[in-house]
């Protein structure tokens, strides 16, 4: 079973290690010394505080939907040409790029600062692990 040190830990979770240790200290994660006496967190009880920790807001549509992966954000950015724009969702942490129609763009009335949902429905997702 893995365990990460608290950098580690603050790396993996985009927060500063002194947020770790606090969340060590109100109990919402556990810490305890590996064999060379530094404080670990278990790997597993980590990724369940992620999941936690990673809960978007609330969808405001009240669209039925077979998509599972619904991110919820604001607009940061569009580029539009004549026929194509990118649009930039920030999602919690999360940053989307969706690839639209400029007058896609012009009829959702998308701008910079507009409430967005990101709908992600793919048949390949591809997991990749470091070499270990």
């Amino acid at each position: 079973m893995p365990h990460y040190r608290i950098s580690e830990a603050a790396r993996l979770l985009g927060v500063s290690d002194d947020t770790i240790r606090r969340h060590i200290d109100a109990g919402s994660l556990t810490a305890v010394k590996d064999r060379v006496n530094r404080y670990v967190i278990d790997g597993e009880e980590l990724a369940e505080f992620a999941r936690r920790q990673g809960e978007s807001a609330p969808d405001p549509t009240s669209v039925g939907s077979s998509a599972r992966n619904r991110l919820v954000g604001l607009v940061t950015s569009i580029v539009v040409d004549k026929v194509m724009a990118q649009v930039e969702i920030q999602c919690g942490r999360d940053r989307v790029v969706s690839l639209m129609s400029a007058e896609a763009v012009k009829e959702l009335g998308l701008e910079p600062g507009s409430l967005a949902v990101a709908v992600v429905k793919a048949t390949t997702v591809i997991v990749e692990t470091p070499n270990a």
